[in-house]
């Protein structure tokens, strides 16, 4: 092979994509997008789920000044408040700016606030000062983590229909839910492993590099980011040319397929991430000696039940669609919430039975409303509005993981608290009614959602203004890319299709 390069370095380029088919040039290159887009949602799988175990070592460390103060729940849950937050405002920017100053804004909060996070400290070492900072913190994490969602969520999803049809929902997930599970995995092992490098005398050591890992994952994308282009379907269809926006007909169009798509987002963030805050907890209580190290391991053990539920419900999502997936999901799941609750009093009584079928529970509902529930928010709508609505449905999913934070310990503390029987099996009584309501939602309310939705639903938007008198000559960006993905693969996509 000729390896010369011409004065722009492309010449190697040339002669390796020649060996190639061209159907296979034209797809090399295209999943780069999608993993620089998508895989910044890992940040928010360790960030968020991190602080469950962080949070079951200050309760050790300060049993006055966190344990019995309103800091154990502002710690675990004002993310939740921040990504809302996060989520609006960077919806707004990714649709009217662009989606890429959303990533690169939102991977350099989650950095810095991690770092600082996990280096927290109170004037004169005051431990409420300490705490304070580290709620803070948290706050702008959230903001960081909420940025990801309209921004590079919804990007992936815009890169991902440059896929093969058949394919293009599998990948979505695979680089956002799964990232998210992922995440959760790592951030419930490492807390372990700093265990067991410090061992209980430094927990402290252990929570603040815990967190400061946290900025390690959105480090290792920004430069991909940096190099990334607007999406194609982004540069074609974007509204940030237009000087006022017809808000009043999108709400006419889209009020109802959104208030459906929020509330099922809402109900399973809920569950969601109320049962992964607290599971450390549950575990701290169902293991008689409250060993620290079992806990953490069997919370590791749980925490990869997520997996196989996010890989089975990303093929699923292609085959059967992410409507049929997510109905399937959340009825499974709740009749396994039905049969915890039911033996819970046995099942307490034998940690290992109680970890799978908790972790079935969980898997079940990655397989169905984890994994669905934002390719259905990413693709029941048109391209100039995604990021706001998408923004809009995950703040409201959010704020369900908010209250689900506040409510599951009072739902425990009503029930008889975290001694008794019912104290712990009334939050899966719950979890699995709501969980049959979602999907009665979902399978009747929700539209259809094919391989090409994203471009048929962005024809379908350009008519309905249309037909309303509305201009969609404004639609679209003059400068638009030809296509969208990172660096030299741009270069390597634009001669794979000119060969071709």
């Amino acid at each position: 092979m000729d390896t010369t390069r011409n004065k722009d370095g492309h010449d190697q380029l040339d002669d390796t994509i020649e060996q190639y088919p061209p159907a296979i040039r034209k797809q090399k290159g295209k999943f780069w997008p999608i993993v620089a887009t998508g895989a910044g949602l890992f940040s928010d799988g360790y960030l968020n789920n991190v602080i469950g175990s962080v949070n079951t070592i200050l309760k050790i460390l300060y049993p006055t000044q966190y344990a019995n103060s309103p800091a154990t729940r502002n710690v675990s849950s004002i993310a939740f408040v921040g990504t809302v937050v996060g989520q609006l405002a960077f919806g707004y920017i990714s649709d009217h700016h662009s989606r890429k100053l959303g990533m690169v804004v939102s991977t350099l909060i989650l950095i810095l606030m991690s770092i600082l996070s996990s280096a927290s400290w109170g004037a004169g070492g005051s431990i409420p000062g300490m705490l304070a900072a580290l709620t803070a913190y948290r706050f702008f994490i959230g903001i960081g983590i909420g940025g990801e969602y309209p921004a590079g969520s919804v990007a992936c999803a815009e890169a991902s229909n440059e896929l093969k049809s058949g394919h293009r929902n599998r990948y979505f997930v695979l680089f956002t839910n799964f990232m998210i599970d992922f995440g959760f995995v790592v951030s419930a092992f490492t807390p372990l492993v700093m265990l067991w490098i410090c061992g209980t005398n430094h927990l402290g050591t252990v929570w603040r590099v815990a967190l400061g890992l946290g900025a390690i994952p959105p480090m290792s994308i920004f430069y991909l980011r940096l190099k990334l282009e607007e999406p194609e379907q982004f540069t074609k269809n974007t509204m940030r040319r237009v000087r006022r926006v017809p808000y009043l007909l999108i709400i006419r169009f889209y009020w109802f397929r959104l208030l459906v798509v929020s509330i099922i987002w809402f109900i399973y963030d809920f569950s969601a991430y109320s049962f992964g805050l607290y599971s450390s907890t549950i575990l701290d209580v169902i293991i008689p000696d409250g060993d620290l190290y079992k806990t953490f391991g069997w919370n590791v053990v749980i925490n990869l039940f997520y997996l196989p539920g996010s890989m089975l419900g990303a093929l699923s999502a292609d085959y059967f669609g992410p409507r049929v997936t997510l109905t399937v999901g959340v009825i499974l799941q709740a009749v396994v919430g039905y049969i915890m609750a039911g033996l819970y009093s046995h099942l307490k009584t034998h940690i290992a039975g109680f970890v799978v079928v908790y972790g079935i529970f969980l898997t079940l509902g990655e397989f169905g409303p984890g994994d669905c529930i934002g390719l259905i928010a990413s693709k029941t709508c048109a391209t100039s509005v995604r990021g706001q609505y998408y923004g809009i449905a995950a703040a409201i999913g959010k704020i369900g993981a908010f209250v689900g934070t506040y409510v599951f310990p009072v739902i425990i503390s009503n029930a008889g608290g975290e001694s008794t029987v019912k104290g712990l099996q009334t939050p899966f009584w719950v979890s699995a009614s709501l969980a049959i309501f979602s999907g009665i939602l979902a399978i009747t309310l929700l539209p259809k959602i094919g391989q090409d939705v994203i471009s048929t639903e962005d024809d379908r938007f350009r008519d309905y203004l249309e037909s309303h008198g509305w201009d969609v000559a404004q639609l679209g960006d003059d400068n638009a890319s030809s296509s969208s993905t990172v660096g030299v693969e741009y270069e390597y996509e634009k001669k794979a299709v000119a060969a071709e």
